[in-house]
């Protein structure tokens, strides 16, 4: 028989942790059978918390700290004092081959600087990227890097697309992913030196892919491809546009409806239709970014999620780890082979 999969959660990290973690732990356990879970976090704060799920109780191994670290502590602080935090605790699970994946809502870059340097990187990997999920017509787009990398070299952009390749394989069921780089323009002339280097090596590269070039923000969520890779700077504030937009669009949605009694009933008549929008659209369902690029399954659900939310963050990662997502990455990058030549390389095909 195999062992059952085994997840690490981090069950201070939050807004309103452990809350919110041990609710969405619940609904996950409902959703996934056979999934036992690891959790860390206060006894005197959590055990009463399980006591209410007798069914989730009996499939975790709650193991005591009173460390944890918050959303305003700094990630250089976290890294030299955090190690009996809850969170640094999750993500050494993983290291140690108790758990499978770590999933935490807490402190962004605590959570980043901790996974690296427990988990390390895997070989071929200068730097983990960021990857979210953004809705289109045809289903979902994966997009990274959405802010662990400020900056990135031609490099570091390749190095994405083969991870946002073997995610959309794995994650997302899509059998050869489509490829874009995000860029003010589709034209081979357009964008910044880094970006213009790295669709040489994307053209030259012989995995599992196709790479369609260069493509607009208007892209990202019109279902032309299946992963858009970017720096983080642009991909952080692409996504936080895009939740914007929703939310004022929502806003005004819903001030209309109820402007006048007709606009009432226009509502009730609609009502079936606008609800499967809402759900289409709703942040919680895609709730759970990745850190790829990590020796290890590491998903960052929202600090300020619901239940919900981080039920679907922890099926984010149970899904990367039933389909072997760390080992099929390993066998990309060996493939791809390293690529600290690359300005050399992509200056001559030029």
């Amino acid at each position: 028989m195999t062992s059952p999969l085994v997840i690490a959660l981090d069950a201070m990290g939050g807004d309103r942790a452990p809350q919110v973690v041990v609710r969405g732990a619940e609904l996950a356990r409902e959703r996934h059978p056979g999934v036992r879970f690891l959790m860390f976090g206060d006894e005197a704060k959590v055990e009463p918390l399980l006591g209410r799920y007798g069914d989730l109780a009996a499939v975790t191994t709650l193991r005591h700290t009173k460390d944890a670290i918050l959303s305003e502590d700094k990630p250089s602080a976290a890294l030299r004092g955090g190690r009996e935090s809850s969170m640094w605790l999750a993500i050494d699970a993983v290291h140690k081959g108790e758990a499978s994946a770590v999933i935490s809502a807490g402190n962004t870059g605590a959570l980043m600087v901790i996974a690296k340097f427990v988990l390390k990187t895997l070989p071929g990997i200068d730097r983990p990227a960021l990857c979210g999920m953004f809705p289109n017509p045809r289903g979902d787009t994966a997009m990274l890097d959405l802010g662990a990398n400020m900056r990135s070299s031609a490099a570091n952009l390749t190095q994405f697309a083969v991870m946002g390749e073997v995610f959309a394989r794995t994650v997302l069921g899509v059998e050869r992913p489509i490829i874009g780089l995000l860029n003010v323009g589709v034209e081979d002339r357009k964008g910044i030196d880094a970006v213009r280097e790295a669709a040489v090596l994307l053209r030259e590269t012989d995995l599992p892919f196709e790479f369609k070039g260069f493509i607009e923000g208007t892209d990202i969520t019109a279902g032309t491809v299946d992963v858009v890779v970017t720096d983080g700077f642009t991909g952080n504030v692409a996504a936080k546009t895009a939740e914007g937009i929703v939310r004022l669009f929502a806003g005004n949605l819903r001030e209309a409806f109820r402007r006048d009694w007709l606009s009432k009933l226009g509502y009730l008549l609609a009502r079936r239709s606008i609800q499967k929008m809402r759900e289409r659209f709703d942040p919680r369902q895609y709730n759970g970014a990745m850190f790829l690029g990590l020796n290890g399954i590491v998903v960052k659900s929202h600090g300020g999620t619901d239940a919900l939310g981080f039920a679907n963050s922890i099926g984010v990662g149970v899904d990367m780890a039933r389909h072997g997502f760390i080992d099929k990455m390993r066998h990309d990058f060996e493939s791809l082979g390293t690529l600290k030549d690359t300005p050399r390389r992509a200056a001559a095909s030029s």
